[in-house]
């Protein structure tokens, strides 16, 4: 797919592998098209999808001249990739672009393959294959031991709540499960609204910035709090007395935001498939019933101001009709900003739709790029843009 702009690319690039799970690719000119992939680019790495970005360099010989439109790539990817290499000759291609992709892939981010134009024009090795190895991501679970201390935390715990981000993705089953169980409410992060709040009886919406009171109220009153697969960053919303049980697959975010009495790292999905059956189940749902109340009271002040006025086209009716006669698998991305607000409170999410935006980078104007992106990845179903602020 062809863009205007390089920043376009990196963006339809981090929606195709949001979508596909798989490698993306995108690519941008020497120079100044180096500079407009990076924002893009920081978005596909923060959001941990597997993106390769092939960026275009000056000629060999003439890198470090100053010559004209030269920049220094391997610095300036260094932040927003797991992987940057320069590619000096063709025999290095085939070994550099493997590494590159098993890295995109196999850590959830970026990685950037710098190409310099002359390079590029050589014919490639002999021998040089096409085949790549695609290396499974692994499925990392907890040792049982560790598994079994947590039960028996939760065991002597009461007033639980459970905060899920995007890292819930296909382990809804079992979340659910797992909530019924300990009679758990669950609160969710941006990320995780598209995978968990359907279909869901232990739902009591999002917190954060844009959030609900329920989900606010929630967290704040609980005892315990078990944070799974979530990155959320906004400490003032942390409960200050609770105990914090984090579970996540990347050891890097384990207390990154907050204080945690206990950590496990792992896949959301297995873990929890271990813990269930090492888990005490709970009768007492005064906490649970009393969230759900709260978030009732919540849901009807949202939907509320989404009522049609005979005056004036609010933005929370528009985003409540979009819900409405979107298709059932409809893909929505929402620009940062305002659209991301009415986005989180008012589109329901069914498991088979997907809502994408710029939601750990902040950046303006993603919407229409990623749109593009996803359109071109799937182009039998319906893209929704929601766009500007």
């Amino acid at each position: 797919m062809s863009t205007r702009h390089e920043e376009v690319a990196a963006f339809a690039a981090g929606a195709e592998a949001q979508l596909s799970g798989e490698l993306a690719v995108c690519a941008g000119s020497c120079g100044p098209g180096n500079l407009h992939l990076i924002n893009g680019l920081f978005d596909c790495h923060r959001n941990n999808v597997p993106v390769m970005a092939i960026a275009a360099h000056i000629p060999s010989s003439e890198i470090g001249s100053g010559y004209f439109q030269e920049t220094h790539p391997q610095e300036l990817f260094r932040e927003c990739s797991h992987y940057c290499e320069l590619v000096s000759s063709p025999e290095q291609i085939p070994q550099v672009l493997a590494i590159a992709m098993r890295k995109a892939v196999l850590n959830r981010g970026v990685s950037v393959v710098v190409l310099p134009g002359d390079v590029a024009l050589k014919p490639a090795p002999e021998g040089a294959t096409t085949h790549w190895y695609h290396a499974p991501q692994p499925v990392v679970t907890p040792e049982e031991e560790e598994l079994r201390k947590l039960a028996q935390l939760l065991r002597y715990s009461s007033n639980i709540a459970l905060m899920c981000g995007s890292g819930c993705a296909g382990a809804h089953k079992e979340l659910v499960e797992f909530a019924g169980k300990i009679k758990a409410p669950i609160v969710h992060a941006l990320r995780g609204k598209e995978h968990v709040e359907y279909d869901n009886p232990y739902d009591v919406g999002m917190t954060g910035l844009i959030g609900f009171s329920s989900g606010f109220h929630t967290m704040m009153n609980a005892d315990t709090l078990v944070l799974l697969g979530t990155q959320f960053p906004y400490r003032a919303f942390y409960p200050t007395d609770a105990k914090i049980i984090q579970i996540d697959i990347n050891p890097a975010s384990i207390g990154a935001h907050s204080k945690v009495d206990m950590a496990l790292v792992g896949d959301i999905k297995s873990t929890l498939r271990a813990l269930l059956p090492l888990v005490e189940e709970k009768a007492d749902r005064k906490f649970l019933d009393k969230a759900l109340e709260d978030y009732r009271d919540a849901r009807k002040g949202l939907d509320d101001l989404a009522k049609p006025s005979e005056k004036a086209i609010h933005p929370q009716y528009l985003a409540q009709q979009i819900s409405h006669f979107a298709a059932d698998d409809a893909i929505f991305t929402c620009d940062v900003g305002t659209p991301t607000v009415w986005a989180a409170r008012y589109l329901k999410m069914n498991g088979k739709r997907r809502l994408l935006g710029s939601f750990n980078h902040g950046s303006m104007a993603n919407a229409m790029p990623q749109a593009l992106g996803a359109q071109a990845t799937e182009p039998e179903r319906q893209v929704v843009a929601m766009c500007g602020d």
